[in-house]
């Protein structure tokens, strides 16, 4: 017999074991202690900002569509896998249950996220509105957490729906209507809030109704909405460890892989140095995590005042970009043929070195050109000699011990 509340549970425990598994490499303590840096300084920043925050600064308007992103994103997590295409077709009519559980599992995953932006978002509120003037914050937050509850089974009762153009309508208009209750309540204008908040009860009950038009379960998409959540996170996994479910996606990129190869001899003992160089280019991971890495520290350097702390942050993203490059080094242990190389070990080791350490300062050279933009020549000098050292000693004290 058939027990879909069971079924569930079962599916359920396996995918916190799976999900826990790839979180242990994720945070590890390198990570953490960087992550917790990071938060610090801008907190930091953030409510020095808060103290001189202009009058005409749009804190309704930030705030408002913020917390209607995060209410209108509110996917369904089913855990539906390929194989329940065909196995679990013939007891779709006893499947209340486990679908029941799934959106009680997608809401309380998505908690988080509520209480992380309303965290972030509450020292602004307060600085903007005095208490007293507007709407209290935490009856927004009870709003917030209401409209979640309402877009996630709009979003549950839409995906009965085939046609995307028609998804996608429903999504806008129903993120639109979400921000402008927010708009209108935080700015203490009931009425227009009140008529916002009845469209968008009309729109929930119009999405009930074409559900109840489209009886069967759309099994395909569901699956596919889940393979490419867990895709999504895999990918962010990849990062940190080997992934074998996630199949890696390689990219031409012609011009940049004969730029960084053109000065790479024909020789036997560069076979490693011309590999690693491509892969870098054309895996669907590496430059990507290079390119974002640079990004935000860049973005932080920029608007942090501070120069010490300016320093401190190239210097942490430096070595963030050489820790998560270090995965490079694993990128083809499961491919057999490598092995019958008539390459040295000592070469391939030196290839990758090498090549991490040349990764490592390019990324000095652009902090310090980021310093020279800035105007500041001090820190320029600075970040070149402290990162170049830094890199130096990363890759020849730390990384070359741990290579096997």
């Amino acid at each position: 017999m058939f027990n879909a509340q069971q079924f569930f549970n079962e599916r359920f425990s396996a995918h916190l074991k799976e999900i826990s598994r790839y979180l242990r490499y994720i945070f590890t303590g390198h990570l953490v202690i960087a992550m917790l840096f990071i938060v610090s300084a801008l907190a930091f920043y953030y409510q020095q900002w808060l103290a001189i925050i202009p009058e005409n600064f749009p804190s309704v308007l930030i705030i408002s569509l913020l917390f209607s992103i995060v209410a209108s994103y509110s996917p369904v997590r089913t855990l539906l896998k390929e194989p329940d295409l065909v196995f679990l077709l013939p007891a779709e009519h006893k499947m209340g249950p486990y679908f029941r559980s799934s959106l009680i599992y997608s809401f309380v995953v998505q908690l988080y996220l509520v209480f992380l932006i309303a965290a972030v978002l509450g020292p602004l509120y307060f600085a903007s509105f005095p208490v007293g003037t507007n709407s209290p914050y935490i009856l927004v937050i009870v709003i917030l957490l209401v409209l979640k509850v309402w877009n996630l089974f709009a979003n549950w009762w839409i995906l009965k729906i085939r046609d995307i153009r028609s998804r996608t309508i429903d999504h806008t208009i129903r993120f639109l209507l979400n921000f402008f209750t927010f708009f209108f309540f935080i700015n203490g204008e009931v009425l227009f809030a009140g008529i916002t908040t009845i469209l968008l009860f009309g729109l929930f009950m119009y999405d009930f109704y074409l559900s109840k038009q489209n009886v069967g379960i759309v099994w395909d998409l569901l699956v596919e909405k889940d393979r490419m959540r867990m895709r999504t996170f895999y990918r962010i996994a990849n990062m940190f460890t080997d992934v074998p479910h996630l199949k890696t996606q390689i990219k031409k990129r012609h011009w940049l892989v004969a730029l960084i190869v053109r000065n790479v001899p024909y020789k036997q003992e560069k076979t490693f140095a011309y590999l690693y160089r491509i892969t870098t280019i054309r895996s669907g991971e590496y430059l990507g995590i290079y390119s974002r890495l640079f990004i935000i520290g860049a973005l932080s350097v920029y608007f942090i005042p501070n120069m010490g702390i300016q320093i401190a942050f190239s210097i942490l993203f430096i070595y963030l970009s050489g820790f998560q490059m270090m995965t490079l080094w694993q990128h083809y242990r499961t491919i057999a043929w490598l092995d019958i190389y008539p390459v040295k070990k000592e070469w391939r080791e030196q290839a990758f070195t090498s090549w991490l350490l040349a990764l490592m300062l390019s990324q000095t050279l652009l902090f310090g050109l980021l310093f020279m933009f800035l105007g500041n020549i001090s820190g320029l000098v600075i970040v070149w000699l402290g990162g170049t050292l830094f890199s130096y000693l990363f890759v020849h004290g730390y990384v070359k011990k741990r290579l096997t």
